[in-house]
């Protein structure tokens, strides 16, 4: 794995001396004699330079950047799901200017290519009707979509963004493996690649020339504006994503982010009076273009895949009536055809009138006689695919079948011939990684980017680059452990600076509005915000509790009145069970067990990450909802977020067996959770979204200390044991410091209350919660303006009025028995009462929870069954289904002995 890169190593002197190219490979760094390739000869001499100490502190650092930064890759089965860490190979991929600018020609033509053939396939036709294409291997392919044919496509060039796998051959020529036209992904990953080396290595990168990104990123802004209809610069654009539990769902929020564009998922979106909106806090926005990664099946369930949850029903009606542009166009996948290739050198002669410049692997359609002949005799050099899915999932390698597998699928191949591709067997390049303090020869593949452009495609001066893990692996790709690998291009001279923002001259500057598009909030967004801020505060609430309770047990011992002790530690202790909501308990039935011996059930809390309440699930949902928003929490609060879930897994995958490494693990822990609020209060802008995120921090503070306040002062304590509640109470609250500075009379009751319910000066009194929340809620949408107030609104009005109100020596009395503070007890009540209704009022008026879908109508097949016979099972390779559709990049082509998806 990429964590062995920098393990124990030789001396850094025998960095490269010991290098040797595979056997009938291509080598990046050695040419066939053993010498260094030139271009190579900086950075070996600079590795050099650096030593081991220096190489193993750089790779460090990546690896941290890489974590701090959120950089994941989802690997569908890994127990680490969707906070696996992006792996990096730090070593990157050099290739030289000259020869990329041959390699970019052949790119942009096969670009043109693949655009003019959408437009044909979608339109006239005319290939088929040439007989250049057999019109079953379009029609009988479940990527090309009927209900998109005749559809407007957007602009001259449709395929908006393109992508191709590259590798070469034993003799160095460049080869695609793979098309990606339909959900071009991986691009965002070679920017976060770039990010992180250009952090670790500056010098180096520096002076190496290395051609920079912004450019094509600025090329891709320009694009989805274009394809907007009709409204140019102002046009409102979103990314759509499946959701976070895609395998790529960290690039969708950063490409969304690092664009300027919204995040959306399908739930966000609604098709009316034939245009795409987005439902905002009470009212729809217009959106004008989709930069889309979710698979065109499943985009709308109206007319394509009916069992779609990801999709917007009418979408393609939006199309259709040229009010949406979508990158790039639904039906798009039908070009990832694996047999196209067979065609495509006639197709280019017959479309573009000239031969092809970048050459593929060589590929047989077996719908045709001569060539299903050709397979069937050289099955043992040929690696057979699937014609039936879009994505390409499986590959069968002819020289690993036994007899009896070879003889079911020649079987196979004659009873339904349409539905297999061969293509020719090919070692992929290779190219250097760091491995035991020693350069090794790695196997890579290199995905290329390309964007339309006005007067054609511009391709990204690098790329994304993946190394396998093994020099034997069969097929390169992350969801099977594989590294990513930055690219650098080499310029003849030091490359400018860019920056993604293009500064205007004053005239354009003084037309133009400052903002042209402000990212809007949808109900699902303001939803996670919401329950970020709940979280967050519920989480801190309860840590401030925890360390509170340890310092109580820990210290009853040495006290004069044990039994004094006890009894302010049996009510925190029942505070800790209200505020956790782990019932029983210390409340319920057993509690009298658990006070005698509270250690064993606090340690549950603070560890159990199985139980529901406990903290380490508290931690786990905030982080899953910060996850939902990825794109709207800076790369601070983000660093900090990673923070708290690193400290999560201290707690639950090496438990504390006893009290003081408990609190040596909650210290920290809190000084995190207070991090990640003050940055969401500083950082974020106080708009909708903060608004939710601020008022479900201050409704969840308000309850925890009503809970607090009503689980330990309603029931009345002898003194000196009360004393120690109240500065217990204080220690919770952090107010501590205040509360002796303000009040010389020792610790009462009454003024505790005075500070902690009632002032509202103090940001822990409940006072100060009603009343920040009263102002937040007045500043949700519809409510400023509106004569009426609404059920929150009233709420709110009224608990206010009652803490206000209330007498707080009437409040710190206890009533006719002596035990209870009766009064108390019924103000928090209502109180406690009060902010559920709100929660559920602000829930009711804002969130959208809809009903899924049902369809009136049984669903159609959309894809076509694998066609291996069940004796071929072990000779078939596959990778795990994506759970939220294939972005493309975690689900892609499987390519002979090299695997396309990311």
């Amino acid at each position: 794995m990429a964590a062995n890169l920098a393990s124990a190593a030789p001396e850094p002197l025998r960095l490269g001396d010991t290098y040797r190219p595979l056997l009938g490979q291509y080598d990046e760094m050695r040419a066939t004699d053993g010498g260094l390739r030139p271009h190579w000869q900086y950075l070996i001499d600079a590795l050099r330079e650096l030593g081991r100490e220096g190489i193993d502190s750089r790779w460090q650092e990546a690896r941290r950047l890489v974590r701090d930064n959120g950089v994941t890759y989802n690997v569908y089965g890994d127990p680490q799901g969707m906070s696996r860490p992006w792996e990096l190979d730090p070593l990157p991929l050099l290739i030289r200017g000259e020869e990329w600018a041959v390699l970019e020609r052949g790119l942009i033509q096969r670009a043109e290519l693949l655009n003019a053939l959408l437009v044909d396939l979608y339109g006239p036709r005319t290939l088929i009707d040439k007989g250049v294409l057999p019109p079953e291997l379009v029609d009988g392919f479940p990527g090309y979509l009927l209900p998109c044919h005749g559809a407007p496509m957007a602009g001259d060039r449709p395929l908006v963004l393109y992508a191709a796998d590259l590798t070469r051959d034993a003799s160095g020529a460049w080869r695609v493996i793979g098309d990606r036209t339909q959900i071009p992904s991986g691009s965002g990953y070679a920017l976060e690649n770039r990010v992180v080396l250009s952090r670790v290595m500056p010098s180096l990168f520096r002076d190496s020339h290395v051609h920079r990104l912004a450019g094509f990123y600025r090329s891709v802004r320009r694009a989805m504006t274009r394809i907007a209809p009709g409204h140019g610069d102002h046009a409102r654009v979103a990314v759509l994503t499946p959701g976070p539990r895609n395998a790529a769902y960290f690039e969708h929020a950063y490409l969304a982010n690092y664009l300027g564009f919204n995040l959306v998922q399908g739930s966000d979106l609604s098709v009316r009076d034939g245009a795409l909106w987005l439902r905002t806090l009470g009212r729809l926005e217009r959106i004008d273009a989709l930069m889309r990664r979710v698979d065109d099946l499943n985009c709308d369930p109206l007319e394509l895949n009916e069992a779609s949850l990801l999709g917007v029903p009418g979408m393609l009606q939006a199309v259709r009536a040229g009010n949406l542009g979508v990158a790039n166009a639904l039906g798009s996948g039908v070009l990832e055809h694996p047999g196209l290739m067979a065609f495509l050198p006639e197709i280019c002669e017959q479309l573009l009138g000239e031969a092809l410049l970048l050459p593929h692997l060589q590929t047989w359609w077996c719908g045709q006689r001569e060539a299903r002949d050709f397979v069937i005799a050289n099955l043992d050099n040929l690696v057979i695919k699937p014609a039936g899915s879009p994505a390409g999932q499986r590959c069968l390698f002819g020289a690993k079948l036994g007899a009896e597998q070879r003889d079911a699928l020649i079987a196979g191949i004659r009873r339904e011939p349409h539905r297999y591709v061969a293509q020719e067997a090919v070692q992929p390049s290779t190219a250097p990684a760091y491995i035991n303090g020693v350069l090794e020869p790695r196997p890579f593949v290199l995905r290329s980017f390309l964007v339309s452009e006005q007067e054609g495609y511009a391709v990204m001066p690098g790329g994304l680059s993946r190394t396998a893990l093994d020099t034997d692996t069969p097929m390169i790709s992350n969801q099977l452990g594989g590294l990513g690998k930055d690219t650098w291009v080499l310029a003849s001279e030091p490359e400018r600076q860019e920056t993604l923002i293009v500064s205007a001259d004053a005239k354009a500057a003084a037309v133009l509005p400052a903002v042209v598009q402000e990212s809007e909030v949808s109900s699902r967004v303001a939803d996670n915000l919401f329950w970020i801020g709940r979280y967050a505060e519920r989480a801190e609430g309860l840590v401030r509790l925890l360390r509170i309770v340890i310092i109580q047990i820990t210290e009853r011992s040495s006290l004069a009145d044990e039994a004094d002790a006890d009894c302010c530690l049996h009510l925190l202790l029942a505070a800790l069970t209200n505020q956790s909501q782990t019932f029983p308990g210390f409340i319920g039935e057993g509690a009298a067990e658990l006070l005698a011996q509270p250690v064993p059930e606090v340690l549950s809390l603070i560890s159990d990450q199985k139980r529901a309440g406990a903290l380490p699930q508290t931690l786990q949902a905030l982080g899953q909802a910060a996850w939902s928003v990825r794109e709207r929490l800076s790369n601070d609060t983000w660093r900090v977020t990673n923070d708290i879930e690193r400290r999560q897994r201290l707690l639950t995958q090496a438990p504390p067996r006893g009290l003081g490494r408990a609190l040596d693990l909650l210290d920290p822990l809190i000084t995190s959770l207070v991090a990640f609020s003050a940055l969401t209060h500083e950082n974020m802008t106080h708009n909708e979204g903060w608004h939710f995120l601020e008022a479900g921090r201050r409704l969840e503070r308000g309850l925890h200390t009503a809970s607090l306040l009503r689980s330990t002062l309603v029931s009345v304590s002898p003194d000196p044991g009360e004393s120690i509640l109240v500065e217990a109470v204080l220690g919770v609250t952090d107010s501590l410091i205040t509360y002796r500075r303000r009040y010389q009379a020792g610790t009462r009751v009454g003024a505790m209350l005075d500070l902690v319910l009632q002032d509202e000066a103090n940001p822990r009194s409940l006072a100060y919660q009603i009343a920040r929340l009263s102002a937040l809620v007045d500043e949700m949408p519809g409510n400023s303006l509106s004569t009426r107030r609404t059920p929150a609104q009233r709420t709110l009005m009224r608990l206010l009025t009652e803490l206000r109100l209330a007498e707080l020596d009437l409040l710190a009395q206890p009533s006719d028995g002596g035990q209870r503070r009766e009064a108390l007890d019924g103000l928090l009540a209502s109180v406690e009462t009060s902010i559920s209704a709100l929660s559920d009022a602000i829930t009711a008026q804002y969130f959208r929870h809809e009903e899924q879908p049902h369809h009136l109508i049984g669903q159609r097949s959309t894809a076509m069954a694998t066609p291996w016979p069940a004796s071929c099972a072990t000779a078939v390779s596959s990778t795990a289904a994506c759970s939220e559709g294939r972005s493309g990049l975690s689900c892609g082509d499987a390519l002979p002995l090299v695997e396309g998806q990311l």
